[in-house]
């Protein structure tokens, strides 16, 4: 059964304004999307698996759920079996426990924080900010989008160094702007590969 309308669960406005901007190009002009935001990864870790078992009472069967999180400091794998839980326990099944078959909900890991996608496609950073230099993701420390630290911080430095949000980065605004801009093909960011494997499956 194709899947005629996709949720999206994240933990703040960055994020929601990114895909806001960036899913339309993925999805088909028939399918519709839904970005539910939180106040922070805390609170969506701590309400999540009730607002999932609002859903498993009157989910259709041709939407599915995408949970997004990043993983900051955390075990992967611990907090990747905290979100599987969340959906176990409320009754849905997961793309991974599915075993091939169909599934409602699949639960992503943003490695290390939505900054670490940028990187990825540092020509869609520099088509939104053409002051910034072609080379940075090239230089040490910034070759693997996924190994930065200190992601975001290390975004806001560099674009003040060229001009741009003197007074502190605007995450939205960034995350609307540099959205629209992402090319799927020329990003390099394992955490994004994956995500977009499971949006470009659904919009199939």
């Amino acid at each position: 059964m194709r899947t005629s309308h996709l949720e999206i669960i994240v933990e703040e406005h960055s994020m929601e304004a990114f895909l806001q901007a960036f899913l339309p190009s993925l999805l088909r002009e028939d399918q519709t999307f839904k970005i539910v935001h939180f106040q922070g990864k805390k609170d969506l870790l701590n309400k999540l698996e009730a607002r999932l078992k609002g859903y498993a009472k009157w989910l259709p069967s041709d939407w599915r759920i995408i949970v997004i999180v990043d993983r900051d400091d955390e075990d992967c794998l611990k907090l990747k079996r905290q979100l599987e839980d969340a959906a176990r326990h409320a009754g849905l099944a997961t793309r991974r426990q599915s075993g091939g078959k169909t599934w409602q909900i699949a639960n992503r890991i943003a490695i290390e924080e939505l900054e670490a996608w940028y990187f990825g496609d540092w020509d869609a950073v520099k088509r939104a900010y053409p002051r910034i230099k072609e080379n940075i993701s090239s230089k040490k420390g910034f070759r693997d989008p996924d190994a930065i630290r200190n992601t975001w911080e290390s975004f806001e430095k560099i674009l003040k160094k060229h001009g741009y949000f003197k007074c502190g980065l605007a995450k939205i605004e960034a995350a609307r702007t540099i959205g629209a801009n992402i090319c799927p093909e020329r990003n390099i960011s394992h955490s994004f590969g994956i995500f977009l494997r499971t949006v470009t499956e659904i919009s199939k």
